[in-house]
């Protein structure tokens, strides 16, 4: 096992609410009898959940979380009556877990119930389907428009091509396609030779997620290198998407096959000593997570036992503030916007606390608002203007921050900042990459 072992905690992480909550339900079973899940009694309506709902606060005709969760599943189990298509319009942000005082599991029930109603009431010759299911597995559309990475650029870009989207799909065309690089981070890590640190004691398995091998390679090389500045043997697994638009989709089939890939390449390397390691937020909280919530699959439990966010990991393993107290960046000023899946994960904080006192850079939190886009959500055509009216607050606060420059750890949440401030945008990574390596 490696040095870096994770030191015991006695509080409750995110959506972990007992020994017994994280039992996986079967999605989809035999019988016609739905898990209604016991936390669902736990429910006492106080409507915390309503409150923290970003899409309850735009959307009208959206009846929210206490509604999708345990109401809903109270409705089942007395009518056996189908899933609301409501359901739909939940954006999977889960700030519904973090409001909940009472521990009822309420991203779960939402995930589950999404997977019901595309599996039994959703037209699969819709376009909605259709489109869902092309956002869902992003990954293998990357994987094809990364091998002629210019040309799909260049396509992907065309307007006409865009309201084609829009008008066949319904992908709005009110956004710009994030532009695959000329080469992805696996091609980089194969032609580096792969690990050039080797240690017995300190050892990570990157997990690093379709955007940052596809779109922003830059990411994971930041990773990679400040891991190895530390002396850690970093590994790069084969993987699947980590499945978190397949749940915001109800894509359930899609996600358990990635997942059961992902299992079968990571859970074999704990023993060896590994823990797992992932720069985008929402792929941390989907195998931390999700993945022992919704699936019954060897290895997904110690998966999520050994899975941190990167700058987590090295918070709680390496003294970073001794490191960064000689360390100095060139001028720099940031607006930093902490995701909705960081927050869920305890994470909202760690940037701003680790680069407050960085010689060189001055750093400002934006406010706890959501940014809007929420992964697949604020692609779709008909929830584009709702997203935007999500991420107003945080639009307002980045335009009024000393920094020309939005940081966060959240690839979708880096489009959004991007399409409202037109800032560019770092990931936390990037700076500690120039501050130490």
């Amino acid at each position: 096992m490696s040095d870096a072992e994770t030191p015991p905690d006695t509080t409750p992480t995110p959506g972990e609410q007992g020994e017994d909550d994280f039992e996986p339900v079967e999605v989809f079973p035999e019988s016609t009898e739905m898990d209604l899940r016991p936390g669902a009694d736990n429910c006492y309506k106080c409507t915390s959940c309503d409150v923290s709902c970003p899409v309850a606060e735009v959307d009208d005709e959206f009846p929210g979380p206490k509604f999708q969760g345990p109401e809903q599943w109270r409705l089942k189990r007395k009518e056996d009556a189908s899933v609301d298509d409501s359901i739909m319009s939940c954006s999977n942000c889960m700030r519904c877990d973090d409001a909940c005082p009472s521990g009822v599991p309420l991203s779960q029930m939402h995930n589950t119930a999404r997977g019901e109603y595309v599996d039994e009431d959703m037209d699969k010759l819709s376009r909605e389907y259709i489109r869902n299911r092309i956002l869902a597995n992003y990954g293998t559309l990357a994987e094809l428009g990364s091998m002629f990475p210019r040309l799909t650029n260049a396509i992907m870009g065309n307007s006409l091509v865009q309201q084609i989207n829009e008008k066949v799909l319904g992908i709005t065309a009110e956004r710009e396609f994030p532009a695959f690089a000329t080469q992805t981070f696996r091609e980089w890590w194969n032609e580096r030779g792969g690990p050039q640190v080797r240690s017995e004691d300190k050892r990570v398995a990157y997990f690093h997620g379709c955007y940052s091998n596809y779109n922003t390679p830059e990411v994971g090389k930041a990773m990679v290198r400040v891991f190895e500045e530390f002396g850690y043997e970093v590994v790069v697994p084969k993987q699947r998407c980590s499945g978190t638009p397949m749940f915001a989709n109800g894509m359930l089939d899609d996600a358990k096959r990635a997942a059961g890939i992902n299992a079968e390449n990571f859970a074999g390397l704990i023993p060896e000593g590994y823990d797992i390691i992932a720069s985008c937020t929402s792929c941390s909280m989907s195998l931390r997570q999700e993945y022992p919530e919704l699936f019954d699959i060897d290895g997904l439990e110690d998966i999520s036992e050994h899975t941190y966010e990167a700058m987590e990991y090295l918070r709680i393993h390496e003294d970073l503030d001794s490191a960064l107290a000689d360390a100095s960046v060139s001028e720099q000023s940031f607006a930093y916007h902490a995701p909705c899946h960081a927050r869920n994960q305890g994470l909202d904080r760690q940037a701003v606390e680790l680069f407050r006192d960085l010689d060189g850079v001055t750093i400002e939190d934006v406010g706890d608002s959501c940014s809007g886009i929420s992964g697949t959500y604020g692609w779709k055509e008909e929830k584009y203007d709702k997203s935007m009216q999500i991420g107003a607050d945080m639009f307002d606060h980045m335009e009024h921050a000393d920094g020309n420059v939005g940081m966060t750890e959240c690839p979708t949440c880096s489009m959004q900042m991007e399409h409202g401030t037109g800032y560019d945008i770092k990931h936390p990574l990037q700076l500690l990459e120039e501050a130490l390596v």
